[in-house]
């Protein structure tokens, strides 16, 4: 038995964990006390890993898929070379935009994802969908305007606030916050503290809120609107902030002036008299913030949505202290910044064929993908390296993903296991796991103080699976984009780093880039080649520069969490601690004030004044309720205490709701004659599944739920639980991002007779 320190995988917060291992198995787990955000936390769901690292699906070697659908064992080097001979014959017939690259890295998976992504430049293309894309574009939208840049990513202190609003969030389950159930039940027991849960179900984080808008399916906007439009009228707003922070104020306020305020809240069915304590609640606490989830960025107005929340603690005053909502660092380049008001003069955005869609973030969203296989034409889609990801599972529309994906000339999957996406494949490559290789937790979202958490391989690879940066790097050597061997780079990383800090190596390779442009894109796989062979973890080496610009910008903070060094080696030596961190290593230690140097605004103000949603205000204005023949809301993703993704296939994790019930309010199901335990077909306008009924009076009366995480076919099985994507359409999605409205799916619910 050995004992090793690693990270949970399964939501954004990437606790640190302490294992157990015998015998290539993950036996007792514990929470890390000396990681530097988790302190030790654990929620259930982490104590279950074995169930991911050790199951009948996962893949230990290559395949090949044949004419009649079966597969035959290949060897690396013969998929590799198929790959790329198929890839760059697909690039230099139809050009890059006849390639995309789908998913890549993952909760806790962000190393890989990097390698991957180089794949885009050797195809000449743009292209790249991930499940990012399909929840949190709307959000990034809105920060490229408020903040001046996309990957402004604003983050919440709750830990430290006196009042909290959870907007369509449920951390008990979900998580998403520091430490959550020790928080929320900090914050419950603190009668100075106050916590304000909106949501159409009563969850788990509802239960011990001082509050509960228990308000109708998207009617987020409508609810929003009348809070901010209550502050405004009442002066609540903070003045003073404003005119030192912001630019914009008069426009937003003239039209949040206009809103009927008792109309909106009888839109949301919330008691007009709650919407007001709420507002001038939260106007009026010393140190408030807002926390929201997908349940209101997978709804209607999704974009709208998010400029609303966030207007909410910019007029209020809660930005830029502790207790309230802040910008933060970022170590790794999780997204980037692809606004179409920031692009230089004659320059434009990539837009796909067949929807013209522009990227946000640097991403396009999955619900357009396939339209632009299926319809675009000579321009279609021809070719898709899928990594990490499962879209026939977890993307909307299962029935068009499967349509399409059926009609590339090329798939390839990289991934852990036989997903329902890999029986579709061409060639299916065997990646490690999480477990099985050196990765890093890159969802580190913390202000004032930013960790980073580089973990090691701490289970021998199974069969001959690979690390993600071998499998690209292989790829691209077969591609011809890179040459197998740089030896003067390799000599140097093994013979200088005790001597200049990395700092010659880093001068070698600039050369070596400078003199070959073309060589620049894949400076990861490069590194990881050279730099890599003299590191105790290799694919860790493109973390070096990273450092060191991290290093440079934010020199005093990072001096400040204890790290030493000149100018020209503080990045190096935050590179060497970060290598020894087992538990993860804190960056840096900013002060609250110095958070407005993050805002990318050239005046360091935010522009609260946003054309586009002061024009989706307006809209909404007018907006009829939808009319639909449906007569429930289905809210589909619904977290739970046993589902996380797709990341777990194994349903034998599950100690409890093994079939993914379907939530309904005692009212309804009476009225169906339904019984918990009874099977029922929940249909919408895209197709029908069998479910199980629970009966649950934490349900709003009309709205249904159900579970991500179901629905995969094990060992080839029957899909076990609701495969719930079967009822959601590509077509059913926000304007702006085109983000789907999983937690707004008109549905009706029919019972079935007992056979």
């Amino acid at each position: 038995m050995t004992t090793a320190k690693t990270a949970c995988i399964l939501c954004s917060r990437n606790c640190g964990l302490e294992v157990d291992v015998v015998d290539g198995r993950l036996k007792k787990i514990r929470g890390d006390t000396a990681h530097p955000s988790s302190k030790g936390y654990l929620c259930n769901k982490a104590a279950r890993l074995d169930n991911y690292q050790n199951h009948a699906d996962r893949l230990t070697h290559p395949l090949k898929r044949q004419a009649d659908g079966s597969f035959v064992r290949v060897t690396w080097d013969q998929a590799l070379q198929d790959i790329a001979q198929q890839l760059n014959a697909i690039r230099d017939t139809y050009g890059g935009d006849a390639f995309a690259f789908v998913g890549g890295g993952g909760q806790g998976n962000h190393l890989g994802g990097a390698y991957g992504r180089q794949l885009l430049p050797a195809m000449k293309s743009r292209f790249a969908y991930s499940s990012l894309a399909q929840e949190k574009t709307g959000d990034f939208w809105v920060n490229g305007r408020l903040f001046g840049a996309q990957n402004c990513h604003p983050m919440e202190d709750v830990e430290h606030a006196d009042y909290v609003l959870f907007i369509g969030a449920n951390p008990y389950q979900s998580h998403g916050i520091v430490n959550a159930r020790d928080v929320l039940k900090d914050i419950r027991n603190n009668p100075a503290r106050t916590m304000v849960v909106i949501d159409p179900r009563r969850t788990e984080t509802a239960d011990q809120a001082d509050i509960h808008l228990q308000l109708r399916p998207g009617t987020d906007a409508f609810l929003l609107l009348a809070m901010l439009s209550i502050i405004v009228r009442e002066n609540l707003h903070d003045q003073s902030f404003i005119d030192t922070r912001c630019t914009g104020f008069d426009e937003v306020k003239a039209e949040l002036l206009k809103v009927p305020v008792a109309e909106y809240a009888d839109r949301a069915d919330v008691p007009l008299v709650d919407v007001e304590r709420v507002a001038r609640g939260f106007a009026s606490a010393k140190r408030g913030c807002v926390r929201v989830d997908l349940g209101t960025q997978h709804t209607l107005h999704t974009t709208l949505n998010a400029y609303l929340e966030k207007l909410l603690y910019l007029i209020t005053g809660n930005f830029g202290q502790a207790g309230s909502n802040n910008l933060h660092t970022a170590f790794l380049p999780l997204i980037g910044n692809t606004d179409e008001t920031k692009v230089k003069p004659g320059k434009s955005l990539k837009r796909t064929a067949f929807h013209k869609m522009m990227p946000i973030g640097g991403m396009y969203p999955p619900n357009i993908l396939p339209d632009e296989i299926l319809k675009a034409g000579e321009q279609r889609v021809r070719a898709v390296v899928c990594d990490s990801s499962n879209p026939l599972l977890t993307y909307a529309d299962s029935t068009a993903q499967e349509a399409a994906f059926k009609a590339l000339d090329l798939l390839v999957v990289v991934d852990i296991a036989m997903t329902e996406t890999a029986w579709l494949a061409h060639y299916i490559l065997p990646a490690a796991s999480q477990f099985e290789k050196t990765e890093a937790t890159g969802f580190t979202l913390e202000f004032p103080q930013n960790y980073f958490h580089l973990r090691p391989p701490i289970i021998a690879p199974i069969g001959e699976s690979l690390p993600e940066p071998e499998i690209y790097t292989r790829l691209l050597e077969k591609m011809g984009i890179l040459p197998p061997h740089f030896p003067f780079l390799a000599a140097i990383a093994r013979s200088e780093p005790n001597i200049t800090g990395h700092l010659g190596y880093m001068t070698a390779l600039g050369v070596t880039l400078s003199r070959n442009k073309r060589w620049a894109p894949y400076a990861a796989s490069i590194m990881y080649r050279t730099l890599g062979s003299a590191l105790p973890l290799a694919a860790a080496a493109p973390l070096l520069p990273i450092a060191m610009g991290y290093a440079k910008e934010h020199a005093v903070a990072v001096r400040r969490a204890g790290h030493r060094g000149t100018s020209l080696t503080l990045g190096s030596n935050l590179f060497r601690a970060i290598l020894e961190g087992e538990s993860g290593t804190v960056l840096s230690e900013h002060e609250h004030s110095e958070m407005w140097s993050l805002l990318k605004t050239s005046d360091r103000r935010v522009y609260l004044h946003v054309p586009e949603m002061l024009d989706e205000i307006r809209v909404v204005a007018t907006e009829a309720p939808l009319a639909t023949e449906f007569p429930f809301i289905l809210m589909a993703g619904e977290r739970r205490t046993y589902n996380a993704n797709q990341i777990f296939r194994d349903p034998a994790w599950r100690k409890v709701d093994h079939a993914g019930a379907l939530r309904i309010h005692p009212d309804d199901a009476r009225v169906l004659f339904l019984a918990t335990g009874d099977a029922a077909q929940c249909q919408t306008e895209r197709g029908s599944i069998n479910v199980t009924v629970e009966i649950d009076e934490t349900v709003r009366p009309g709205v249904v739920t159900l579970p991500h995480g179901y629905g995969a076919s094990f060992q080839d099985s029957k899909p076990i639980g609701p495969p719930v994507n079967q009822l959601t359409s590509t077509s059913h999605c926000e304007q702006f991002s085109k983000t789907p409205f999983h937690k707004y799916v008109p549905a009706a619910i029919f019972k079935l007779n007992a056979t």
